[in-house]
């Protein structure tokens, strides 16, 4: 087995280095100095095994530390006065652990280095699984370690818990993988990470309301009762264990798993992309609209399209409500932390500025653009005309920003509403601040999506991202908005700043859009 998973990381780090030497090749001031004769170059690819070092260590820590520090201890704190920073901890803990086993199963997740081992390369399917399993296994165990025992000593654990706390999101994940393969021995249907059941949604609403939700009100498991779950579950995971190595059948389960997804580098594989998006299509002959031009085309997709585009940002939009209810309800009940939340509206503005980048849609919404529009209408050229680019444009800025704003509006009404019902502000006027700069940053994120889909297009025929500059402008968005976390700026400051960015950044939009999209839109190799 261990020469099994040998060969296997052989074969995935040379996977991993070629896609960096290839991302390298994308970038625009790169790609000039690099040689055409890319990958046969000596000292090319040990930089990129380092950098594919590197990204394997951060793997196996800063995901998890930052996971850690944010979805768990950081907010644990926030309920020092309502409960026990220990209780809270260890609530939110195995909520998340219990939602993770089932969302995030290393096992049944769908990817290239699967497909190629198992299918291109004929490897023994059993041994090929278990292998890079355990491996799996041990890069949590090891990843989460160190952090368990800095944030659990820090919320008053006891070490030998935060030493098995790793063991217990392992043993969740074994237990849940036996699950499903039991369930494939019966049923014939296996657990496909990248499509999870419906029901599974359902669950993990209600796992994020007793992990987030409990703590509010003062109940949280205590340390003997989460000693005992962890131990009961730990030993379940043992036997759970047995029974992943005694299955035999892991080539029938990735057959159904990587043939079911857009990883198989088959000869239909676009036909089943396109056949699985246009269930979700309206191809009703009754739709129409009475718009002109570009501004008709536009409309059509959008009301084509409705399910893929407008259903999510509802479920936003509903979670959001249901939230911003809660949080009334629950302030009214405790009147230190409505001091708390007051305060914390007042000067964490920024805050939100990481939450609108979550969930907006502009990037989903493009993607949906380019696989069922672009990447047929690109192939005539005066699709491509500046004019024709810029009237598109327009109308696509106000499709996604219409789509994002149904949440914007709920969140930036419940804002204020929040801040008013735990004590409000002495200047009024810090009320519609903070509407408006809701609105601005759902806005400023909407076009920014846009116009990085203009500039830096970057699918290819079957949809699969091919630009390395544009993951790094995307990265970049991220860790901006992960940065502002940690700023504390009033409503008054962040919100004028906000607003007025929001503004300008639109505007430089449109000219940039018209100066280089007629060169840069365009479907990539």
């Amino acid at each position: 087995m261990l020469s099994t998973f040998l060969l296997s990381f052989r074969l995935k780090n040379t996977y991993k280095v070629n896609t960096i030497i290839y991302s390298l090749k994308q970038i625009p001031l790169i790609k000039r100095i690099l040689p055409d004769a890319l990958y046969q170059s000596k000292a090319l690819k040990i930089i990129g095994n380092i950098i594919s070092a590197i990204l394997e260590i951060g793997s196996i820590f800063i995901g998890k530390l930052l996971y850690l520090w944010l979805m768990v201890y950081s907010i644990s704190t926030l309920y020092t006065n309502s409960a026990t920073t220990k209780g809270s901890f260890l609530t939110i803990f195995l909520a998340l652990s219990i939602i993770g086993s089932y969302l995030n199963t290393y096992m049944f997740n769908p990817s290239k280095d699967k497909y190629y081992a198992m299918f291109l390369m004929r490897m023994d399917a059993k041994k090929y699984t278990l292998s890079n399993y355990t491996y799996s296994l041990l890069k949590i165990i090891v990843g989460f370690m160190p952090f368990t025992i800095l944030f659990g000593s820090l919320s008053g654990i006891s070490l030998i818990i935060c030493l098995l706390l790793p063991f217990l999101v392992a043993s969740l994940k074994i237990i849940v993988a036996a699950i499903a393969l039991k369930e494939y021995e019966k049923k014939k249907i296996i657990l496909n990470e990248s499509r999870p059941m419906k029901f599974m949604w359902g669950i993990t609403a209600i796992l994020l309301v007793i992990g987030y939700g409990l703590p509010f009100l003062g109940l949280t498991i205590n340390e003997l009762t989460f000693s005992i779950l962890m131990i009961i579950i730990i030993s379940l995971g043992i036997l759970a264990i047995i029974y992943v190595k005694k299955f035999d059948q892991y080539r029938e389960i990735y057959q159904q798993v990587l043939g079911s997804t857009s990883i198989t580098m088959t000869a239909n594989t676009q036909a089943i992309i396109v056949d699985s998006v246009q269930k979700q299509i309206d191809l009703s002959t009754n739709i129409t609209s009475s718009k002109k031009g570009f501004a008709y085309f536009n409309d059509l997709f959008i009301k084509r399209h409705r399910k893929i585009l407008i259903q999510s940002a509802k479920k936003i939009a509903a979670i959001s409500l249901f939230l911003i209810i809660g949080i009334l309800v629950i302030t009214q009940l405790n009147g230190e932390l409505k001091q708390k939340i007051n305060q914390l509206l007042m000067m964490s503005l920024p805050y939100f500025v990481f939450i609108m980048y979550m969930i907006n849609r502009g990037q989903a919404v493009t993607q949906a653009m380019f696989m069922n529009c672009d990447h047929s209408m690109l192939t005539y050229s005066f699709y491509k005309e500046p004019k024709a680019i810029v009237q598109l444009f327009k109308e696509r800025i106000k499709s996604i920003a219409l789509i994002n704003l149904l949440p914007a509006i709920v969140i930036g009404l419940g804002l204020p509403l929040i801040l008013y019902a735990t004590g409000g502000t002495e200047n009024n006027y810090e009320y519609l601040i903070l509407f408006l700069s809701i609105i601005s940053m759902s806005l400023f994120f909407s076009v920014h999506h846009l116009i990085l889909y203009y500039l830096l297009q970057p699918y290819n025929v079957n949809s699969e991202t091919k630009s390395s500059t544009y993951t790094i402008a995307s990265t970049l968005t991220y860790f901006a908005c992960y940065y502002l976390l940690r700023l504390q700026i009033p409503i008054l400051t962040f919100g004028i700043i906000t607003i007025i960015f929001a503004i300008v950044y639109c505007l430089l939009s449109l000219m940039i859009a018209y100066q280089l999209a007629p060169k840069t839109f365009k479907i990539r190799t």
